[in-house]
């Protein structure tokens, strides 16, 4: 057995999970922890998506780290810059900031000799005992293989990237895409664009989630009373995870049905126009793509100047987007609302772990992990939205805390000397793998539809049980499966 000690700790990314890993660390006593972020600024999703009316879909203040309650959100579900806001308050009153390193891109890391050394943009960084990864999920813009995309004239960005310095006022503005992004960014900019054309390949279930502002008076209460935020907290916790999200996983089949019900009333008492009407029906389950709440999308694309266009894009020339029917809708601003490669989990990172094995070589098949955490033959590396991660069922703070809280139960292990390097056991990954396989199968995102869940096996990396399953496997890391050596 080796002697405890102090570790020096890597935690890649400054978005929320970075900024509540160096929280967490420092509460455990470990204070030699170096933060490098690419960018140069805070906020990963929050930083990068600035795209008009962009807002979580996740109730205020039910996407709020543990340690740090607000009772001043301004609506039921707050806006990106709200949000941006708020990690930057916690950012300021943890004293963050002398842990990070900003415009730093971690291009390899790699293990040897019981150690991690990060080779990055601005040269070799480390040894370091032990790596957390928070690099976000949503990180890299998938842009849509359409002939002539390179042609257009106009101006184009993609939703991750929004150039604020096009003035949409007057424009004729085309939206591919219908996701989430798309249909906050119609409600949006509907009513100063000229026009307005969303390219629809295929449709989503909306359920209308009325975001009103909090009155002030709830907030005062708030701020009265913090056992009275956190009960909120608590009873919207309960809604959230023991009701919507058991229901998309199956385990709740009483709340699924009154779901599809208020989707499809929705639907049929939004849209007057009986040919929309059809056009915006989806023909999968509801909740098999991540379920969309608005309360003003339908509203926006029955406005005058708005059209839903079915017609497949052929192509894209320099003056806008040639339909199978012939037609040339004629544009001034194209937006690339395509979503993002949610799998791509290091790229451009390499990594390389016991003997120089190459994850990518590891993951050639399928990205596979144990609990979404750690990777075996990758000692003391830890990840925060690992594969089979709760991406699409839970709150993401919820999530990251837990998983956080996991990996640093586990570096403890390292800091009380009871080893010097573990990782889980092949054995233990591949038997969670194939429970996740197995339990899949009682999900709603297998149930026929195509969605960013899904990898390029057809695999769907999320955690296909409830939220209380998950709370109970993160409670503490099960040592017997895990292997721990005192050598290096």
């Amino acid at each position: 057995m080796t002697e405890p000690r102090k570790l020096r700790i890597a935690v890649i990314g400054a978005g929320a999970s970075g900024i509540m890993a160096v929280v967490k660390l420092r509460e455990a006593g470990h204070t030699d922890v170096h933060v490098f972020e690419r960018a140069s600024d805070i906020g990963g999703t929050w930083r990068d998506n600035r795209y008009p009316g962009i807002t979580c879909d996740v109730p205020s203040h039910l996407y709020r780290f543990s340690f740090a309650p607000n009772p001043d959100w301004s609506r039921v579900c707050a806006s990106g810059t709200e949000i941006l806001a708020y990690l930057r308050s916690v950012y300021e009153a943890q004293d963050i900031a002398r842990h990070v390193t900003f415009d730093v891109e971690v291009r390899e890391a790699r293990y040897a000799g019981g150690r991690w050394t990060l080779e990055t943009s601005n040269g070799r960084q480390g040894p370091f005992d032990a790596v957390i990864t928070a690099m976000g999920i949503l990180r890299h813009p998938l842009y849509p293989d359409i002939e002539g995309l390179d042609t257009f004239a106009g101006h184009m960005f993609h939703t991750g990237r929004w150039d604020d310095r096009v003035e949409l006022a007057g424009k004729r503005v085309g939206i591919i895409g219908t996701g989430s992004t798309s249909t906050q960014i119609v409600g949006a900019i509907v009513d100063r664009v000229g026009r307005l054309s969303l390219f629809q390949r295929t449709p989503q279930w909306i359920m209308r989630l009325s975001n009103v502002p909090i009155p002030e008076e709830e907030k005062a209460a708030f701020r009265r009373d913090p056992a009275l935020l956190q009960q909120h907290y608590a009873r919207l916790a309960d809604e959230f995870n023991s009701k919507f999200a058991a229901a998309v996983v199956g385990q709740n089949p009483r709340v699924y049905a009154r779901m599809e019900q208020m989707c499809v009333e929705n639907l049929e008492r939004s849209v007057a126009d009986p040919v929309l009407r059809e056009k915006l029906r989806p023909n999968y389950k509801v909740g098999c793509k991540r379920l969309i709440m608005s309360d003003d999308f339908y509203d926006a694309i029955q406005k005058p100047n708005a059209e839903l266009v079915t017609d497949p894009i052929v192509r894209i020339e320099p003056q806008g987007i040639r339909t199978a029917d012939g037609r040339l809708h004629a544009l001034d601003v194209l937006v690339l609302a395509t979503g993002y490669d949610a799998h791509s989990t290091f790229a451009p990172m390499k990594l390389y772990g016991e003997g120089g094995v190459d994850l990518d070589t590891a993951w050639k098949d399928a990205a596979q992990a144990y609990l979404g955490v750690t990777i075996p033959r990758f000692p003391n590396l830890f990840m925060i939205g690992g594969p089979n991660s709760p991406i699409g069922n839970f709150s993401f703070l919820m999530t990251a805390e837990k998983q956080c809280a996991y990996a640093i139960d586990l570096i403890g292990v390292l800091a009380a000397g009871k080893a010097r390097a573990l990782a889980p056991r092949v054995e233990a990954m591949q038997a969670f793998n194939d429970a996740v396989k197995a339990q899949m199968g009682q999900t709603v995102w297998v149930s026929g539809c195509q969605s960013w869940y899904m990898d390029r096996n057809g695999n769907i990396a999320s955690w296909p049980w409830t939220y209380e399953h998950f709370e109970k496997l993160m409670d503490a890391p099960d040592l017997t499966h895990y292997a721990l050596t005192d050598t290096v």
